[in-house]
């Protein structure tokens, strides 16, 4: 997250002034978060869903599961970077609209399964997460308390809970048996902290606005905080949706 204040200090935010129309222009940027992160989520359900009707595409994207979770966890990182980093309005867009294709093929499996035995689970997954998710990210942007020690310290907690489950699925492809509820530890350990995470993120978010960027700087800094925000609620789904199936199993 260091790049969020980088990029505030580089465009002269210091001390903010609490005017009316301050307020009212980082209402309108945080809405635009908010509306990108919309359409992320949207354009990943239609290419979760569009593949589901293709049988043969469904399960190639079974046998790539690990390619594509490594392939997120890059993205995650280098995107956010890309974003910034865009000499284009054009290639911050495109960017992130790869990264919401991206999980929406990563994704496609798990879900379409749960679509042909417990349909029901997915949409409460989805409602809890939202629920979840929009309390979370109205405490970053409420609360007066600097959450950078609690994200920091949830980040590398997140990396260290990656490298286990990398683990552990390694050591399933050489035939270890993996108690199910490792999976449920993970899931939950998993939530929890990319809850402290969203919190964080849109504290920062918001801590980037500054009333005097152009057009340009403002489309990025929106579309990264999509990302950020995208990421988070994608992966608090699919995990609350693990929980869920593991709960709700005979």
């Amino acid at each position: 997250m260091a790049e969020l204040r980088n990029v505030q200090y580089q465009t002269g935010a210091g001390a903010r002034t609490h005017d009316a129309s301050i307020d009212e222009g980082l209402r309108t940027y945080m809405m635009r978060v908010y509306n990108y992160m919309a359409l992320g989520i949207a354009m990943t359900t239609v290419v979760t869903l569009g593949v589901a009707q293709i049988p043969g595409v469904l399960s190639a994207l079974s046998s790539l599961s690990i390619v594509f979770f490594i392939g997120i966890i890059a993205f995650s990182w280098f995107g956010p970077r890309m974003v910034l980093n865009a000499k284009s309005e054009t290639m911050a867009h495109a960017a992130y609209w790869a990264y919401a294709v991206l999980w929406g093929l990563a994704i496609a499996p798990m879900v379409v399964a749960y679509l042909n035995v417990a349909p029901g689970l997915v949409a409460q997954a989805f409602a809890i997460t939202a629920a979840l998710f929009g309390s979370m990210s109205l405490l970053g942007y409420t609360t007066k308390r600097n959450l950078t020690g609690i994200g920091q310290f949830a980040v590398m907690a997140m990396i260290g809970l990656i490298i286990a489950m990398v683990v552990t699925v390694v050591m399933s492809l050489f035939g270890a048996a993996i108690s199910p509820w490792v999976s449920f530890g993970f899931s939950a350990i998993y939530v929890v902290l990319i809850s402290a995470i969203t919190a964080w993120e849109t504290q920062e978010i918001k801590q980037m606005y500054v009333a005097s960027d152009g057009q340009a700087v403002e489309t990025r800094k929106s579309i990264f905080g999509a990302f950020l925000l995208y990421g988070s609620f994608i992966s608090m789904f699919i995990h609350i949706l693990n929980l869920l199936g593991f709960m709700n199993q005979d």
